[in-house]
C-alpha cells in the first residue's frame, strides 16, 4: 500500500510514510471490508460515511506538515483512522465527530488501540474546539461549501488547515490555508471527492 499507492505517487514525508505503515488500517473498517482495507479506494464505514483511500489520507497528512510537539484538530473522526495517523506523529490530536454512533465507535477503537494522545468528542465540528485552540494543524474530512470561520480563527501562527471545498455531488477542491504573520494564504492541492460536511 505505502510503496505503490503513496510513495510512488510523490508522498515523501518519512514520518507520514512510517505512520501509514504502522497503523493497521484493517482495524478501522467493518469486518466485511477487512480484505479490501489496503486497496486504493475509499470504503463505507456505516451511517453514510466513508474511510478515505490511503493516498488521500497520506496526502492530507503530508500537506499539514505534522511534527513532534504539534497540536492537531480533526473535523470528522469517522472510524478514527486519520486521527491515528496524526497521533503517530504529533503531540496531541483533538477530533470531533457529528454522527453519535461513529463518535462512540471510534473513541472506543482508539482507546483499545492504546492512543493516549487522542481526545475525541461528539459534536459540531464547524465550531472547532475553542478551549484547546490554537491548533498547528486542522484537517477536515468532509466537503464544506465554505471554510468555517471558527476553524480559521483557531489556526495557530504558521498553522496549516487542509479542507475539501465544494458541493457533495461534484468534484471538490482540496484547499490548504496557511497562517503567516496573521495573514491567511490559500492554495489548491488537488481535486477530491468527500462526503458532505454535516451540521447539528
Amino acid at each position: 500500500m505505502v510503496s505503490v499507492q503513496i510513495s510512488d505517487r510523490g508522498i515523501s514525508d518519512t514520518a507520514v510514510l512510517r505512520a501509514m505503515k504502522k497503523v493497521p488500517r484493517h482495524l478501522f473498517v467493518p469486518k466485511e471490508y477487512e480484505k479490501e482495507a489496503y486497496n486504493d479506494y475509499p470504503l463505507p464505514i456505516g451511517h453514510g460515511q466513508t474511510i478515505s483511500q490511503p493516498y488521500i489520507v497520506a496526502c492530507m497528512t503530508a500537506e499539514a506538515k505534522p511534527a513532534a510537539g504539534k497540536k492537531a484538530l480533526e473535523i470528522g473522526t469517522g472510524s478514527g483512522y486519520q486521527a491515528a495517523i496524526l497521533a503517530e506523529i504529533v503531540k496531541e490530536v483533538y477530533t470531533i465527530e457529528i454522527v453519535p454512533e461513529l463518535a462512540r465507535e471510534s473513541a472506543d477503537r482508539l482507546r483499545l488501540l492504546g492512543y493516549k494522545n487522542i481526545i475525541a468528542k461528539y459534536g459540531d465540528g464547524y465550531k472547532g474546539w475553542e478551549e484547546h485552540a490554537p491548533f498547528d494543524i486542522i484537517i477536515v474530512t468532509a466537503a464544506a461549501d465554505q471554510i468555517p470561520p471558527p476553524l480559521v480563527n483557531q489556526l495557530a501562527e504558521n498553522g496549516r488547515l487542509v479542507i475539501p471545498i465544494g458541493a457533495a455531488s461534484e468534484v471538490q477542491e482540496l484547499i490548504l490555508l496557511e497562517k503567516k504573520n496573521g495573514i491567511i494564504h490559500k492554495s489548491r492541492i488537488t481535486f477530491v471527492r468527500f462526503v458532505p460536511f454535516k451540521r447539528l
